[in-house]
């Protein structure tokens, strides 16, 4: 996020019911997966209470999957509880193992709680990935390090290529490193084989022989991966973005606060058919989203 981030007022924010609501219409209308992002998802007051009230539609099998994507803080306090209510696979956001690292890269936050918080995961058995966005300043040399982190405890990892969001957040453009570098960098090291693997995320699946690892490579702006994507990102708002490098959205609110499903219908299925073909961004030109990765999540 920006050094000065606005928060929104709790007004502006669906409440945990307009998400249930929400929800069912989706299922209604073909939706089996879904993801809930951030931000950071698990700062959220009472949070516990709508991740179980969404996995009912697990238990009578209306979703097939409920992944979280998290930065792991809080994990420790609320892996047991999404074990319960049926979370069986989650993201945890780390790009370092360094202790010093990790708190210049989130500006203070403590490495010790991610690392309890993904133990206690696998406790639970709730299978980890760890999500590593590559960055040439900050950990590109520590690359290997950490996923052999990943490996040892049984964990999934990809690598993330670093995207250009918000124009306010100066820097990232000198972060960039292509993961064809990253790859030849593993490929020198360790011997790599496809691996037929797949979620419904972009990850390309790869096995290291030598720890036996999976690992994953995202790859948004050296090779464009939006021709596989079925993904729609809504904010807590009610705005339903059709693509994470465009700023064009639709907005659900007003339809859903006012229980008109058939203006919900209507908004829902054009923002489909308008989803796009592909992003335009690239590093060192191209299109910049205005809003923050925080405002939709990964």
């Amino acid at each position: 996020m920006s050094e000065n981030q606005n928060f929104l007022p709790r007004t502006e924010i669906l409440s945990f019911e307009e998400i249930i609501n929400l929800v069912k219409f989706l299922i209604q209308n073909g939706v089996k997966y879904l993801r809930l992002t951030g931000g950071e998802p698990l700062v959220r007051k009472d949070v516990l209470k709508l991740i179980q009230s969404l996995g009912l539609f697990l238990k009578n099998g209306e979703l097939q999957e409920i992944t979280i994507t998290t930065n792991g803080t809080m994990l420790s306090h609320y892996a047991k509880d999404l074990a319960l209510a049926g979370i069986r696979r989650i993201n945890v956001s780390l790009d370092t193992l360094d202790a010093q690292k990790y708190k210049k890269i989130t500006r203070g936050g403590d490495i010790a709680k991610v690392f309890a918080g993904i133990d206690e995961a696998i406790k639970q058995n709730i299978h980890v990935k760890i999500n590593c966005v590559v960055l040439k300043q900050d950990n590109f040399d520590d690359l290997p390090k950490i996923i052999e982190y990943a490996h040892s405890i049984g964990a999934d990892i990809s690598l993330i290529e670093t995207m250009p969001m918000d124009e306010k957040i100066l820097g990232r453009e000198e972060q960039y490193v292509p993961m064809n570098i990253v790859r030849q960098m593993i490929e020198n090291k360790w011997q790599i084989i496809r691996d037929e693997y797949k979620t419904n995320g972009p990850s390309q699946y790869y096995r290291i022989m030598e720890t036996g690892g999976r690992i994953g490579f995202i790859t948004p702006l050296s090779h464009n991966l939006c021709a596989s994507c079925n993904r729609v990102r809504i904010t807590c708002t009610g705005k339903l973005y059709m693509c994470l490098g465009h700023d064009d959205y639709y907005d659900l609110r007003p339809a859903l606060l006012n229980n008109n499903f058939n203006e919900l219908y209507k908004i829902y299925s054009d923002a489909l058919n308008h989803k796009p073909k592909a992003h335009d961004f690239l590093i060192g030109g191209g299109y910049v989203p205005k809003r923050p990765m925080s405002l939709t999540g990964g």
